[in-house]
């Protein structure tokens, strides 16, 4: 079957999301952890009850929920649930002002708000394959927020679409929206009985075709280090300084294993951020590794760096805590491939070719695949996340979509008696 997805109410849908700022805060305790994301979850919602899906709610904990029921009663058919989370990640402004480069012609892309953020295909290799395509971009002040809100403006078409077209035949499809997946949070408060569903898709990818079943896995760490504080005028031989010791802590990190000098399945330690002063110090990091193994070695690099501090000043106190994040969802889908081998036919449907990679990164779908909800990722054309630079072609959105709709066939044909 050949679907048509509306482009243009995609791209105006896409528009109005990202001109919302959705940052979330790892500092904040509450759920949504800002107000901006209750914006656009309330506009998801009244925007799903105007398309006609059924059992439409928010959440007080902020997870829009809502159901397809199915078109063709198969009572082996599972459900399955599409989820795309609203908040964007915390280094820079959200609240873009979305610019339509109508097909790309291949020349430097310009950002008028920052000249220095220019895209060209020398800088962004993917942009040689998108000519004749309708990049949207900022415009170089903020984040697009393409990382999600072109997944969440994806199954929010294939919703439309699937409303409009009651012949087309499939199971029950969930939908959730869920804030905070950029601090790691974002299935926190999300229980398994609400989403109702056995088997789940996040469309929180890149490439066209990609469909990922492997992540990083993930701790978070920090640091608290309390120093010897007193009047710099006599301090001397009496203080104790603790963000020296956190300079210091940093620069003796391996460097090797940080982001910045890494690819592929190496993994990385990588401080985040660091707030104090003289008196009291707190140094956050991320670690990520592929295997366990690496990751508990990541671990160890990081206890054995405070360890020298502590003997280096000994009248510091230095403490050290880890945070489990999420895990690889590899662990778990490789035992049964079905979710991803469909989802790879689904993609041929479209008339795409399947790829997959391991995520240098995480979705909602680890913590979900982890807690025994499969739920691998799929494209919705989003690149240079968390970046000024942010762009998305509309030609891959539109075939993420169509992905989806391919997907909720195959599904039914499958659990076919």
């Amino acid at each position: 079957m050949t679907y048509s997805i509306d482009a243009e109410d995609l791209l105006e849908r896409f528009c109005r999301y990202v001109r919302l700022d959705t940052r979330s805060d790892p500092h904040s305790d509450t759920c949504p952890s800002t107000p901006g994301q209750w914006d656009l979850l309330r506009l998801l919602e009244s925007e799903l009850q105007e398309i006609g899906a059924a059992e439409v709610r928010l959440t007080p904990e902020g997870y829009v929920l809502a159901t397809l029921p199915a078109t063709s009663p198969n009572a082996g058919a599972p459900r399955i649930a599409w989820l795309a989370h609203v908040d964007t990640a915390t280094e820079l402004p959200g609240g873009a002002k979305p610019i339509v480069h109508r097909k790309y012609d291949g020349k430097p892309i310009e950002l008028p708000d920052d000249p220095t953020q220019q895209l060209t295909v020398e800088t962004t290799p993917q942009l040689r394959g998108k000519t004749g395509d309708d990049i949207i971009t900022a415009s170089g002040t903020t984040l697009l927020g393409a990382d999600d809100k072109a997944g969440v403006a994806v199954v929010m078409s294939a919703v439309r679409y699937l409303r409009q077209h009651p012949e087309i035949p499939h199971g029950v499809i969930r939908v959730c929206f869920n804030p905070d997946e950029e601090i790691a949070r974002g299935m926190t408060k999300l229980k398994l009985d609400e989403l109702a569903a056995d088997v789940g898709y996040t469309l929180d990818g890149e490439d066209l075709g990609e469909i990922d079943y492997e992540t990083f896995s993930a701790d978070a760490a920090v640091l608290e280090i309390r120093g010897v504080s007193i009047h710099p005028g006599w301090a001397k031989g009496v203080m104790v300084n603790a963000l020296r010791l956190a300079g210091s802590f940093l620069s003796a990190l391996p460097a090797e294993i940080s982001p910045e000098r890494t690819a592929g399945r190496e993994g990385f330690i990588h401080p985040v951020e660091v707030d104090g002063n003289a008196d009291h110090c707190t140094v956050r990091l991320i670690l990520r590794d592929f295997e366990l193994a690496g990751l508990a070695a990541k671990r160890a690099a990081v206890e054995q760096v405070v360890s020298g501090l502590r003997i280096i000043e000994p009248r510091a106190v230095f403490a050290l805590t880890f945070s489990e994040q999420y895990r690889n969802m590899r662990y778990w889908l490789e035992k049964d491939m079905r979710p991803v081998e469909l989802a790879r036919e689904a993609v041929r449907r479209a008339g795409v070719t399947p790829l997959s990679t391991a995520i240098r990164g995480g979705t909602d779908g680890s913590n979900l695949t982890a807690r025994g909800l499969p739920c691998p990722n799929i494209f919705c054309g989003m690149r240079e996340a968390h970046s000024q630079r942010e762009w998305v072609s509309l030609q891959d959105m539109k075939k993420s979509a169509e992905t989806l709709l391919h997907l909720a066939e195959l599904w039914l044909e499958k659990a076919a008696p």
